[in-house]
């Protein structure tokens, strides 16, 4: 077996031996904090509704139904707490990983983006290089946001649920983001290089290593000092990344027995309907970018599909995109993407070419509007759209990310922040899906491009091998 199938089966043993240990868990181990959260979560719901419908807070009910409530939500804290108590062995095993992933990630994306435009060559290459890649970045954006407000509408897994406007007290936990057009443009551009790399804002690091690379290449020759340290950078980077991995079945375990411990496989057939029209949706999308891959690419599409099933799954198991970033570069470049290219669309596609997440904003938005019964209309639903694909730029490709946009752009429609109790039990799930689908995404549109610049070779068998 070769050492990349190796991984690639090691981390599905992961997964399947993750899932089995976590239903164990979930049953006999923290079944009693399950069930009292449980429990606690029901006080909580039934509280709320009775506070609802009274109108005189001076009451001695109003008092006893506060008091009710608080016992309850101390309670389940309470619960909660020794359940990830128990579990945090399981959940240090992803932590670890993710935090090695981010660790590695910041001086990646900054030393590969350098030498790519900075190869790349005079201002005018990278304006045109970068021409083509944002035109397939939006593209493929506006296609994922429009297949699932297409979906959504005519799957509408939210009307079943038929939910009452929850209490305005009701709380998530999830941040909301403003809309505001001054936060995203200081998001954009960072203050402090050493900040933007210390918080691992990917967008931020982008904007520096372009100005960076550009000055590089017009310097001339002194330039190339710097370029030739930043390649042999970004190839130790590399090779650290390749101890890395050898971690990540272990963190795959970890993190699927967690959640299932968590959630049991309950959740699985209380959302099946849910979770199998937005895995029907994202296929969908995924044949819609195979296909037009293929008008471009020809036959060697599929041969690219099957390269990126281990950073596929890698991203699907951990939920997270950042954690497949260095072996979707490395396969790319072995597909035959040459290194500039390959080191300056990835890292920009990881802040503008998010399709899986940007598929789930639109049908995770509708959803919870169909679930309380608030209907949007076409106008309105385009509106949504347009906001989504302003917003979802520069998200992080981390877990819950999309929660924290889809948070800000609802409550903009008056649909309630509460809405995402709903999806937050199942996130974890969802997310692996379209952690997955945004390696996907973002390996087509950089062998796309390539292909587009006449940078497409073939790939290196030999070194495949090794």
């Amino acid at each position: 077996m070769l050492k990349n199938n190796r991984l690639t089966f090691f981390i599905f043993l992961a997964l399947v031996l993750g899932v089995l240990l976590g239903y164990y868990l979930n049953v006999v181990v923290i079944g009693v904090q399950n069930d009292s959260i449980a429990a606690a979560n029901a006080r909580i719901a039934s509280a709320d509704l009775k506070l609802e419908q009274l109108t005189d807070t001076t009451t001695s009910v109003y008092r006893e139904l506060k008091t009710e409530l608080s016992s309850a939500l101390q309670l389940r804290k309470e619960s909660e707490m020794l359940r990830e108590k128990r579990l945090e062995p399981l959940t240090l095993l992803s932590d670890i990983f993710l935090r090695l992933i981010k660790m590695i990630v910041a001086p990646l994306v900054f030393s590969t983006l350098v030498v790519g435009v900075a190869k790349v060559g005079d201002i005018k290459a990278v304006g045109r290089i970068g021409g083509k890649t944002m035109l397939w970045f939006v593209s493929a954006s506006l296609l994922s946001l429009v297949l699932g407000l297409i979906m959504v509408n005519i799957f509408r897994p939210g009307e079943h649920m038929h939910l009452p406007l929850p209490a305005d007290t009701f709380d998530t936990g999830i941040k909301q983001t403003a809309l505001s057009l001054k936060d995203f443009i200081s998001h954009i551009f960072p203050k402090s290089m050493a900040e933007a790399m210390a918080t691992n804002e990917i967008l931020q690091i982008v904007v520096f290593s372009l100005f960076f690379g550009i000055a590089t290449a017009a310097i001339g020759e002194k330039g190339e000092v710097v370029i030739h340290f930043f390649d042999s950078v970004a190839h130790v980077i590399l090779k650290m990344t390749g101890y890395v991995m050898n971690f990540a079945p272990f963190a795959v375990f970890g993190a699927m027995s967690a959640i299932v411990a968590k959630q049991g496989l309950g959740v699985l057939s209380t959302y099946a309907l849910f979770i199998g029209e937005f895995y029907f949706t994202m296929l969908l999308l995924w044949g819609l970018l195979i296909l037009i891959g293929f008008f471009i690419l020809g036959k060697r599409v599929l041969n690219l599909v099957s390269r990126m099933k281990e950073p596929a799954v890698l991203a699907f198991s951990t939920a997270s995109s950042e954690a497949a970033y260095p072996k979707t570069m490395q396969q790319l470049e072995r597909f035959g993407c040459k290194n500039k290219i390959v080191s300056f669309v990835l890292p920009l596609g990881y802040s503008f070419n998010l399709d899986g997440s940007m598929l789930y904003m639109t049908f995770a938005s509708l959803f919870i509007a169909q679930s309380y019964g608030i209907h949007l209309g076409f106008e309105q639903q385009i509106t949504m759209l347009l906001i989504l694909m302003l917003t979802s730029k520069g998200i992080a490709g981390v877990p819950r990310a999309s929660l924290v946009v889809i948070a800000g752009t609802i409550a903009t429609f008056n649909i309630p922040e509460a809405g995402l109790a709903l999806l937050i039990g199942i996130d974890p799930l969802l997310d692996m899906g379209r952690s997955a689908t945004n390696v996907i995404g973002n390996s087509l549109a950089t062998a796309v491009v390539s292909k587009w610049e006449g940078e497409l070779t073939g790939p290196d068998e030999l070194r495949d091998q090794s």
